[in-house]
Formats: C-alpha cells, structure tokens, sequence
C-alpha cells in the first residue's frame, strides 16, 4: 500500500524509504485536523462563513449613494489589521472602511492582536453611524473576526458577516489598498521610539489626511469627506 502511494507522489524509492515520507503525509494530515478542531473548540466557531463579497464584483455605483453606512440598503464596509514596528515592539492597527465612500470609519490600535482590537474598531463605527438597519461586514478569516464575542457583536447589531475564503485576497482590495497607503505614504522609512508615537501618527494619516484630503480614484477623485458632502451621506 505504501509502495502504491509513494508512486502516486512520483517516488521510485522501495518500501523502506517510502514508509517515513507516507508518515510524514499522515502526520501532516492530522495536524491539520487537530487545528481546525481546536479552533472551533477556542471559539472560533463559524469556520466558512459565506463570501458575499468574492461572489461578485463589487461596484460603487451599485451601491446605496443615499444612505450613510449602517443605515442603508445592505451597504458594505471592509476590515482589516495591520502592525507597526515600535521600538517598544509591536503596535496592532484595525480599521473599519465604508465601501461606499472609502472612509475609514472605525479604527482600533493596541500592543496585542486579539478580538478586543477589532471589537474596538466596529464600536466605533457604529458609535459613529448609528446602529444599522442592514450593512455587510467583509474581513478575512482571522481568529479576531471569528471569535465568539466579535461574532457576537454583529449578531447584536444586525450585521452579516462575510468572510474572504482560502485564495481569494482581492475580495477586500479596498481594506489592502488602505493599508498599503499608510505603509507607502506615512510608516515606511520611520522609526517609532514608542507605540504612543506610531498611534499619534497613524491618527494624523486617518482623520487629518486619508479621510478629508487624499483623494480617490474610485469615488471620482474627491477626499472621503468631499464625497460624502456631495452625495449626502455626510
């Protein structure tokens, strides 16, 4: 049987030099298992939640143009995480974006990357909203976002969750374009003595240039703030 299997992987080797390459397969195997039990098992219990996102490709201008996030037709908003190097150590950023606008409307920063991090950053949104009557919240499949209580919270709120699946990473372009913004135009090349200082200046990018000056392509090139105003949402 292990001979069989080793000719199925392409090895011509005997039974004795198959057997610990078929073992390492099994071992592997069962690893595996054991994670995805033990994610379940640690509360992260809605493994493959649905992608609504990746089903489609998203258009703003399908969208609801009239009604600010959480409060129209199924709007969408896009999460996601990222670290800051500190000479302190790490320093965890979470925000929330407005798919409709590009605004980031809920933003999160800790020392440690776990639920409360993004937590934090979809109370904020709603706090700043208002609770939803149908919004779509996108993220990856990140232990954070599957946790029990930031599950929970959506529950709560009347959001649906939906989840980037394994290969899929352009499902939530608008999150990485962010990020990738803060990295290339404000992080890179800077050397943060502590995290109070990296946060004070992922702050200023945020709400003093991301949101009220940088412009975007997507959104007719007007600032998240200007959109806003012009369409109503503001």
């Amino acid at each position: 049987m292990m001979r069989g299997i080793g000719r199925s992987f392409g090895w011509q080797e005997g039974l004795i030099k198959t057997a610990p390459q078929v073992q390492y397969i099994a071992l592997r195997i069962m690893i595996s298992k054991i994670y995805q039990w033990a994610k379940r098992r640690c509360g992260h219990v809605l493994i493959g939640l649905p992608d609504f996102v990746g089903q489609r490709a998203w258009n703003p201008s399908q969208a609801s143009t009239c009604q600010s996030l959480l409060s129209g037709a199924e709007p969408e908003a896009a999460f996601g995480a990222l670290h800051v190097w500190t000479a302190e150590g790490w320093l965890y950023v979470a925000a929330v974006i407005d798919l409709i606008s590009r605004r980031v409307v809920g933003w999160s920063m800790k020392a440690e990357m776990t639920a409360a991090l993004v937590i934090d950053a979809l109370v904020m949104a709603i706090w700043r909203r208002g609770k939803p009557d149908a919004l779509l919240h996108h993220s990856d499949q990140g232990s954070q976002y599957t946790s029990q209580h930031f599950q929970e919270l959506l529950a709560e709120n009347g959001v649906t969750c939906s989840m980037s699946q394994s290969g899929n990473v352009w499902d939530n372009a608008a999150m990485e374009s962010f990020f990738s913004s803060l990295k290339t135009e404000r992080i890179r090349g800077k050397i943060y003595r502590t995290r109070d200082a990296a946060r004070a200046d992922v702050f200023d990018y945020i709400e003093r240039f991301y949101n009220t000056i940088r412009r975007h392509s997507t959104i007719g090139y007007l600032s998240p703030v200007e959109f806003e105003k012009k369409v109503g949402l503001a």
